[in-house]
C-alpha cells in the first residue's frame, strides 16, 4: 500500500473513532500556507484540530514523539489560518489533539491524545 492510502486509512479511522465518542467533522485534510489540517472536529463548543500519525517502528518515540515543537509550531499556524478563513469560529475554544498508530498497519497499537499541545 502506497504512503498516502496509509495515511488516508489511519486517517478515516481516526475519523470514525472521534465521530463514534461524539464528535463531529468541520473539515478534513484543510490545506494552508503553513502545512495541512488532517482533521478538524468539534466537541461541543470545543474546535480539535488532530492530527493523524502513523509509524511501523517505534524505534524513535513512535508516531506521537514524531509530533514534536516544529510540526507543533504549523500546526498552530495552519489552525490560526483556518480560523482567519473562517470567522465563525474565531471565538470557539480551541484544542490539539493527537491520534497515533504504531505497529503492524494491520493491527496497530492506538492512542488518542486529546489536548496533546498548547499552541505555540
Amino acid at each position: 500500500m502506497k504512503p498516502g492510502a496509509i495515511g488516508a486509512r489511519f486517517e478515516q479511522i481516526a475519523l470514525e473513532c472521534m465521530e463514534r465518542a461524539g464528535l463531529k467533522l468541520v473539515e478534513r485534510n484543510y490545506r494552508t500556507r503553513f502545512g495541512e489540517l488532517d482533521l478538524i472536529m468539534r466537541d461541543g463548543a470545543t474546535l480539535v484540530f488532530a492530527e493523524v500519525r502513523y509509524r511501523r517502528d517505534a524505534r524513535f518515540g513512535g508516531s506521537a514523539a514524531s509530533v514534536g515543537p516544529g510540526k507543533r509550531e504549523k500546526l498552530t499556524r495552519a489552525a490560526q489560518g483556518f480560523l482567519q478563513a473562517h470567522p465563525r469560529f474565531a471565538s470557539s475554544p480551541c484544542r490539539f489533539d493527537v491520534i497515533a498508530f504504531d505497529g503492524d498497519a494491520d493491527a496497530p497499537a492506538f492512542d488518542w491524545q486529546r489536548a496533546a499541545f498548547e499552541p505555540v
